[in-house]
């Protein structure tokens, strides 16, 4: 029976009230973790028919880390992760191996490397056995996701196949499978070159004429007869151009003996990153780069960013910076990396590259990405692009 109101129960009838919870302790918060990542760019040489119009820029590549450091805080600061970002920049004629020794001796666990590859390599086992992971953020060449491949080493830089299995794909599509291949006189002319014909036989295309460019910057001035006469070759679909420093492929188009698309290093161009990328969410990344840098974002820019995104990713999923935590969870299934082309990236666990679709672009205009809809894969149709597992002579070590 209820008491009434202004009426006091009997003592018996009395219940004690339970004594208020002791409060439960506050969850322990972690130790802020700090991420201290390293960048030694350096300088490629610029030939002598760069012009001001064309120039890189001074921040090329630097700028995109930099976006990425100021993203991976933005997330990072609510579950106390704090990230840096410390650059050394290597003159041409320079040695980027004390500067990259340097970085690791001051603490930067994380190292982004725009080098040659044989830089690379020196790099890679110089600091083998240290407590740092390097990421290739710059490099194309084949080699290093092949024989040259090293443990301590993840290339977020597509490679050369990567590049033209993508263009291969998508010229299969539109049925031009026969390829007059016009290439450079650098050594990576000669590796691009070699790239395309391995593409052209794994996809099924064919190389109908092939020749070399031994005309000099000087047939800039002259394209209008020099061209002509060195593109008569009989029939073919499509010029594949193999000209890594731009000596030649921009004077092709438009100068041909006959009315062909261009495509390769010039023309149709298989690309990690181009300013015309708007869709996923693209946009935005562009905008946040325009605002921070009052330029457009640029392939080796976004190569940067993924480097720098790629660990800060890790970083908040791991809540830790120790580098075999990183490592684990980069390799592991469930990591992705967004990287604003539709679907997510990931490490390949046997040769440490990033697989993620192509662009294919020309200057005006993102045409289409690869890989194709019409290439399937057991897996992911991503590991149609470059060394798939069973294509691979990558041993770690």
């Amino acid at each position: 029976m209820l008491a009434m109101a202004g009426m006091t129960l009997p003592a018996s009838a009395q219940q004690e009230s339970p004594a208020p919870a002791a409060p439960k302790p506050a969850a322990a918060i972690p130790a802020a973790q700090t991420f201290r990542i390293g960048l030694v760019r350096q300088m490629p040489p610029q030939p002598p028919w760069i012009a001001p119009l064309t120039a890189p820029p001074e921040n090329l590549g630097v700028a995109g880390a930099e976006l990425g450091i100021r993203d991976a805080l933005t997330s990072g600061r609510f579950l106390k992760l704090d990230y840096t970002l410390a650059t050394e920049v290597v003159p041409t004629d320079g040695d980027p191996l004390p500067a990259a020794q340097k970085l690791a001796d001051a603490g930067n666990n994380y190292i982004l490397l725009d080098v040659p590859a044989d830089q690379l390599l020196r790099i890679a086992d110089a600091l083998k056995g240290k407590d740092v992971l390097l990421v290739n953020v710059g490099a194309p060449d084949d080699s290093l996701r092949q024989a040259d491949c090293r443990a301590n080493v993840f290339h977020v830089a597509p490679n050369r196949a990567m590049l033209t299995d993508a263009l291969a794909q998508f010229l299969m599509t539109k049925r031009w499978r026969n390829w007059f291949l016009f290439v450079g006189r650098t050594d990576g002319d000669k590796l691009y070159a070699e790239a395309v014909r391995n593409s052209a036989r794994k996809f099924g295309a064919k190389i109908v004429a092939e020749k070399v460019w031994d005309y000099g910057p000087d047939a800039r001035a002259t394209a209008q007869s020099e061209v002509p006469r060195a593109t008569q070759v009989g029939e073919y679909d499509i010029l594949v151009i193999a000209d890594e420093q731009g000596e030649f492929g921009d004077i092709l188009p438009y100068n041909t003996w006959l009315a062909r698309p261009t495509a390769g290093t010039q023309g149709l161009m298989p690309l990690a990153w181009h300013p015309t990328m708007e869709n996923w969410g693209a946009s935005q990344l562009q905008s946040r780069f325009f605002k921070q840098h009052q330029r457009m974002m640029l392939p080796l820019d976004f190569q940067m960013w993924e480097g720098v995104f790629s660990i800060a990713s890790a970083g908040m999923k791991t809540r830790s910076s120790e580098v075999e935590k990183i490592r684990a969870q980069i390799l592991s299934p469930e990591y992705d990396l967004p990287v604003f082309k539709g679907v997510a990236a990931s490490f390949r666990p046997w040769d440490h590259q990033l697989r993620q679709p192509i662009l294919l672009t020309h200057a005006t205009n993102t045409v289409t990405l690869s890989p194709q809809q019409a290439y399937l894969h057991q897996h992911t149709p991503l590991d149609t692009l470059g060394f798939d597992k069973p294509e691979s002579k990558c041993k770690l070590n």
